[in-house]
């Protein structure tokens, strides 16, 4: 129970990777609540599949692109744990198409989100856990914030900010006892893939030294020991989980 008596927000914890890390956290120990901004019936699976695991959390609703509402979930947190000791910044949107067929309200959607929601989210956290002299940020990118992905430009563009963001807040913050890292990503079976032709997917997996597409489980292991004393002295890093493709 390596995180036991923390305190653990997730954002788009309702599927995916965001599910994955939840109950991760939960079953080292750590309480959680489970974010989702509009599939509340998959946060009510991410929290059942935590109480089948023993471990205990709530449901916090809110769209990270606000700030308003990014202030009600984590006030509400510590309304009811009375603390917050790791922030995961999962929540996130993918548009495939060229660039040049973009829209602008579709460029702007992908930014508020991807972006503004991590700076949203770890800026209201840190009032918290500046106050404690404690506190782990860990944001979720992508191997295309690395390298940037053709058909996926204004994602990886995201993506690359937020690697810059976590290096540049992660110095920032060190001294104030609170580490700030970032997981990179490679594909993984979710349902954000799920468009992927089986052309597609042969393709990508020839590309991929260990022939599989990542889980959650290997994204939601790597974050509970990021989270974990075990990695005290690990801050400002980009930790690329890809199966050997990059």
């Amino acid at each position: 129970m390596k995180l036991s008596g923390k305190t653990a927000l997730v954002t788009g914890a309702s599927s995916g990777i965001g599910r994955s890390i939840a109950v991760e956290l939960s079953k080292a120990g750590a309480v959680v609540a489970v974010n989702y901004n509009k599939n509340e019936e998959g946060a009510y699976e991410t929290l059942k599949i935590i109480k089948e695991n023993g471990g205990f959390g709530i449901i916090v609703k809110g769209n990270v692109g606000s700030y308003e509402e990014v202030k009600n979930m984590i006030d509400l947190t510590i309304h009811k744990f009375g603390r917050i000791d790791i922030l995961v910044n999962n929540a996130g949107i993918s548009k495939v198409g060229l660039f040049m067929d973009m829209q602008e309200d579709e460029w702007s959607d992908l930014l508020n989100i991807d972006l503004n929601g991590v700076i949203n989210c770890s800026h209201y956290a840190l009032k918290y856990m500046a106050y404690q002299k404690s506190g782990n940020i860990i944001n979720i990118s992508s191997i295309w914030g690395n390298s940037g992905a053709s058909c996926e430009t204004v994602y990886s563009a995201a993506k690359g900010a937020v690697n810059s963001f976590t290096k540049a807040l992660a110095k920032e913050m060190a001294l104030s006892n609170i580490r700030v890292n970032a997981i990179a990503p490679g594909v993984i079976d979710t349902e954000m893939n799920k468009w992927l032709s089986l052309e597609d997917k042969e393709a990508l997996l020839q590309e991929i030294p260990m022939m599989r597409f990542g889980t959650g489980e290997d994204i939601g292991k790597l974050a509970m020991f990021l989270a974990s004393d075990e990695a005290k002295y690990i801050t400002g890093q980009i930790i690329t989980v890809d199966g050997g493709m990059m």
